[in-house]
């Protein structure tokens, strides 16, 4: 964590801007839940507003309310019912609804949905925010965005990063394991989100940190060396995920954008969060469907390296492309989410032939120097597949309920759900995003 945390307000050798953010403290290890009072009296606070789920408040939530108590502080509660919480309009409302004004500070107590509902609550109250973790389940921990579901999209909203953060090792190690293995599978993502990260500045110019980046793969080196603890609950690896997790978190505000934490693997995960809010289809934790995401993009990078870019294919691929029939596949495919993503093409023009021709040379004239990234950053498919078996993870679509026939749609609306440079369009600039499948 003091990796990270070193290059804060100060000028960095690297990319020459002033990485900051607005964190307070991170206080983590065993028995932090009980600086709690401290943690408040930092804020000015004296009257907080809890914020947590029936499942959070069994893990933490009686114990946070027990030390308020102890120690004379007053405090509201507001407790979803829900056994599994959806981040989306109604849940933000019931929040908004049941917040208790007087209060001069939120606590959330949970992990993603909690976390991203506290932080858009604290950003609408003005109240000061202090986040207690209950899993190291996924890098949202401190992000100054909340992924929320909005209109049966999948988003990012713009909300504010916690002022504080606690991991107590002592509540993080009693999460459910498959909430272990999701933050890992966060984590796992990161091989291939600073891939992309490289790959997009050197083909659209993008804005790249190597200092940020170098740190992110620290945390993840630290996360995969201690992998083998995860599942005996092992205290070292526990809080090597969950500070991996938070400094992923803190690594997206340096940087002002989510490229040093996600890549093609999140838009996986996107797009089968939306089919299941629209159709109803299985969806699960955030992290373990990104693992799986990961593991897919390492296999299709795998074949990108035994591509021979061929500029007339790729050309006649652009000219023969129907954008209107595509857009009612997304339509079919994706249902009321489909709609934003249409949208947001009407504004970015990315299958505009000029445009095309031109990211087609640059890719052209450095794909020896993009195959060495992806060499660089991304282990083998294998490689990955034995950390996610050494924790018992799944590994495909199948295992976690869903159809292994809905891969090639999922892979070609990666490329619509950001204004993001992913391997996706890089396939498809190419003219090889059906065959790559």
């Amino acid at each position: 964590m003091k990796d990270l945390l070193s290059i804060n307000g100060k000028v960095c050798p690297s990319c020459g801007r002033v990485h900051s953010f607005d964190i307070d403290s991170v206080i983590s290890g065993a028995g932090a839940l009980e600086r709690l009072p401290e943690a408040l009296e930092r804020l000015g606070a004296k009257n907080p507003f809890i914020l947590s789920d029936i499942n959070t408040f069994r893990a933490a939530g009686e114990k946070v309310c027990a030390i308020l108590r102890k120690n004379d502080i007053a405090h509201s509660l507001f407790t979803f019912s829900d056994e599994a919480l959806e981040p989306d309009e109604a849940n933000v409302g019931l929040a908004v609804m049941h917040f208790d004004y007087s209060c001069d500070a939120i606590i959330g107590v949970g992990s993603g949905v909690i976390n991203d509902i506290g932080k858009i609550l604290s950003n609408i109250s003005g109240r000061p925010y202090i986040i207690v973790a209950t899993a190291p389940s996924m890098d949202g921990y401190a992000s100054a965005s909340s992924s929320m579901t909005r209109a049966g999209l999948k988003i990012s909203l713009s909300s504010r990063a916690p002022d504080i953060i606690i991991g107590d090792t002592d509540i993080l190690c009693q999460a459910p394991l498959k909430m272990m293995k999701s933050g890992l599978g966060d984590m796992l993502a990161k091989y291939v989100s600073i891939c992309e990260w490289r790959i997009a500045a050197l083909l659209v110019g993008e804005y790249y940190c190597e200092e940020i980046a170098s740190l992110v793969r620290l945390a993840l080196g630290r996360c995969v060396d201690n992998a083998a603890g995860l599942l005996k609950r092992d205290p070292v690896a526990v809080e090597a995920v969950f500070e991996g997790l938070v400094i992923g978190g803190i690594a997206m505000n340096y940087a002002g954008l989510s490229r040093p934490a996600s890549g093609v693997e999140h838009y996986f995960s996107h797009v089968w969060d939306m089919r299941g809010v629209e159709y109803h289809t299985p969806v699960d934790f955030h992290g373990i469907q990104c693992a799986i995401g990961t593991l897919i993009a390492a296999r299709l990078y795998e074949k990108l390296k035994k591509i021979t870019p061929d500029r007339k294919k790729a050309l006649d691929h652009a000219a023969a492309f129907d954008y209107e029939a595509y857009a009612e596949e997304l339509r079919a495919f994706l249902g009321r989410g489909a709609e934003d993503m249409i949208r947001l093409e009407a504004k970015e023009g990315k299958y505009d032939l000029a445009r095309h021709a031109k990211r087609l040379e640059l890719i052209i004239s450095n794909f020896d120097k993009i195959l060495a990234i992806v060499n660089e950053e991304i282990p083998s498919s294998a490689e990955i597949e034995a950390i996610l078996d050494l924790i018992d993870a799944p590994k495909s679509l199948s295992d976690i309920g869903l159809d292994d026939s809905i891969l090639p749609m999922s892979f070609k609306a990666t490329k619509d759900i950001r204004d993001k440079y992913v391997l996706s369009r890089l396939a498809w600039d190419l003219g090889i995003i059906d065959e790559l499948l």
